[in-house]
């Protein structure tokens, strides 16, 4: 390998050289790369039709032996490095069906990876237009942009519907509002379930739609998304961290009786500081923190005590959303502060909440909630190409899992592939 890879960098070095001696660009119509890529289609496409036929070309073999070569036909395919035109060998008998650049085939396999990336980075099909003009100098309609892009929707539903592990030590499930025009626009939510797995890896479980603008769906409407998790093989949830989502506590024990619902707190936090100044936010968590470090329950009851006394008068709806919260505040207080760190916010699924964000903003509105599911799939295949944020994210979760593994003894069995 390292033997290859060292020819290779020799082979270009002697290109370039080639290209400055006689004065050729490296990129553009007549460039050097343009010229490179259309000798080695060519190269592939003859090598192709020679098996076909059986013989090599200008092999005296092929004379009058039936089927032999009928010429070429002009075809210009769109590459990585903008239109191509390709001279494509043809038989007498039309049975040839080359697979390096397919029969109608008007793009090289790499532009649809391209089209997808920048798709999933938030550009418009008509902005993704615009890109290949500018940058390749190739027209490619807004048709075939999202014709190319509805390729991923058997893909989804094949994600979608995938087996799952047997056991999540916890389950993150938040809701992100995107507009849909459903005869008008309006604020839809979908709602994305996260799982870590016994191993510490992220598992993306599924993306589904809410039905209204207000994320108000019911202990139906979960129970219903849970039971369909709960069917693709996962027999087990140790903690469910959510926010405020109605139905859901209950869809959760439901489905697994010995789960553990956990508010996330990050967001009660967050959702304090909307009922008051903002003069006063700094102070506010600072006479909240010894509520949600405290090392029981009866200790963050006596904690909350002096906070109602310091603020209720002044601000009674943030006791009164506290006081509403706190059965599914407090598990945590139960667990290991390693458990602690990893359930007693959502900012797991946050981040990826924010790629999804960056991907939708640009596009103000989306026709249909199929489209809208399409790319935040999209988002969803694109994230983490090189596998370094897998590797962190489990590392971070090593310690956490170690303190799991006790507190929920016998139900956290770590797989084979570790």
């Amino acid at each position: 390998m390292p033997r290859a890879r060292i020819d290779h960098q020799q082979f270009a070095q002697q290109l370039v050289e080639a290209a400055k001696a006689d004065g050729v660009e490296l990129v553009g119509p007549d460039g050097l790369l343009t010229g490179l890529t259309k000798t080695v289609l060519e190269t592939a496409l003859e090598a192709e039709l020679s098996e076909h036929l059986g013989y090599d070309r200008h092999d005296p073999a092929g004379r009058d032996g039936g089927n032999s070569r009928n010429g070429t036909r002009t075809k210009t395919v769109l590459t990585e490095i903008g239109p191509v035109e390709i001279e494509v060998p043809r038989d007498r008998d039309a049975s040839f069906e080359p697979q390096i650049v397919r029969k109608r085939q008007r793009r090289l396999d790499g532009i649809d990876e391209i089209v997808l990336s920048l798709t999933a980075r938030g550009l418009t099909t008509g902005e993704v237009a615009a890109h290949f003009a500018e940058v390749y100098g190739a027209k490619v309609s807004k048709d075939t942009i999202s014709r190319i892009t509805d390729k991923v929707l058997d893909e989804l539903g094949e994600w979608q519907n995938r087996p799952l592990d047997a056991v999540y030590p916890v389950l993150f499930i938040d809701a992100l509002y995107v507009k849909v025009r459903d005869g008008q626009v309006t604020n839809r939510p979908f709602y994305v379930v996260i799982g870590v797995t016994v191993d510490g890896q992220r598992d993306i479980l599924g993306i589904w739609a809410g039905e209204g603008g207000t994320g108000g769906e019911g202990a139906k409407f979960w129970l219903q998304v849970l039971t369909e998790i709960k069917n693709r093989g996962v027999g087990d949830v140790c903690i469910a961290v959510c926010d405020g989502l109605k139905g859901l506590p209950e869809a959760i024990t439901t489905a697994w009786p010995q789960a553990v619902v956990q508010t996330c707190v990050l967001h009660l936090i967050r959702n304090t500081f909307r009922y008051a100044s903002r003069r006063y936010w700094e102070q506010l968590a600072k006479d909240l923190r010894p509520v949600y470090t405290a090392p029981t329950e009866a200790a963050a009851q006596a904690r909350f005590a002096e906070f109602a006394e310091t603020w209720g008068g002044q601000y009674p709806a943030i006791i009164a959303l506290w006081r509403a919260a706190w059965s599914e505040f407090v598990p945590f207080l139960d667990y290991d502060v390693e458990i602690r760190k990893v359930i007693c916010s959502t900012n797991a699924i946050e981040s990826l909440n924010a790629r999804y964000r960056r991907a939708i903003k640009a596009r103000g509105h989306f026709p249909t909630e199929q489209a809208a599911l399409k790319c935040l799939y999209l988002v969803t295949r694109s994230l983490d190409p090189t596998g370094k944020g897998r590797t962190r994210w489990a590392m971070r979760w090593k310690p956490a899992l170690n303190a799991f593994a006790i507190t929920f003894a016998g139900r956290i069995v770590p797989s084979n592939g570790n």
